[in-house]
């Protein structure tokens, strides 16, 4: 479902303002240039909403729900790059964008999406025309740049069950839960089923974990901050 936003009512310009205080806070003029080209998109979660090798149209800014950017190998491994949350958009596709080359990974929704997708054309146009426009996208630029970073750092220098340990702290909610099956651990960290199993067996064995169907408790926090700290 979308709507265009030449017919933006209050309620949403003032979601907007909320989910983008930098880009929207006192620019009534750039809120206008936002009115005439943009469009505001609803999407079911779970839908594809770039596949590797698609050209980028438009650049979504998130006003609510959440995605996923991963890349998957030939073998079928995958591993997270990172998440857009509300007030964020995807540097990936402002990259293909402003060098007008594919998008180079898949991006997915997890959970039901509002966006409002900004054309191609304004993305560039903007850069030269509006500072608050040019300041949003080097930001972005920077953070998910410390983002992919990190996921290389984690990868390549830090330990498996390391890695495992420290996921399931950050998931772990006030119900000392991570909701999040074996396959799905292995897909945020790029490794394999097994290898994450046998893993979540080893720390199970050790009394710092129970797993159970579709998520793992967390039993011992502080014996898993020393796992994840090796």
């Amino acid at each position: 479902m979308s709507r265009r936003t030449d017919t933006m009512n209050a309620e949403l310009e003032q979601r907007l303002r909320g989910a983008f205080p930098h880009l929207f806070a006192d620019d009534t003029l750039f809120m206008q240039r936002i009115s005439q080209g943009a469009v505001v998109k609803s999407l079911p979660a779970g839908q594809y909403v770039c596949h590797e090798g698609d050209n980028c149209g438009y650049l979504p800014l998130l006003i609510s729900g959440r995605a996923r950017v991963h890349k998957v190998a030939e073998s079928g491994r995958e591993i997270t790059l990172y998440r857009i949350e509300p007030g964020e958009s995807c540097v990936l596709t402002a990259s293909c964008i402003m060098s007008d080359i594919p998008f180079p990974a898949l991006a997915i929704t997890e959970t039901e999406v509002e966006a409002l997708l900004v054309p191609a054309a304004a993305v560039r146009g903007w850069m030269a025309e509006s500072p608050a426009w040019r300041n949003y996208v080097f930001r972005l630029v920077a953070h998910r740049l410390a983002d992919v970073i990190a996921v290389v750092e984690e990868v390549a220098f830090r330990r498996m069950d390391a890695r495992v340990a420290a996921r399931l702290l950050d998931m772990g909610g006030a119900d000392a839960a991570a909701h999040i099956t074996h396959q799905e651990l292995a897909v945020e960290l790029g490794s394999s089923r097994e290898v994450v199993s046998r893993i979540l067996r080893d720390l199970e064995n050790e009394g710092m974990i129970r797993r159970q169907r579709g998520e793992i408790m967390l039993l011992d926090a502080a014996g898993l901050r020393r796992v994840a700290a090796a």
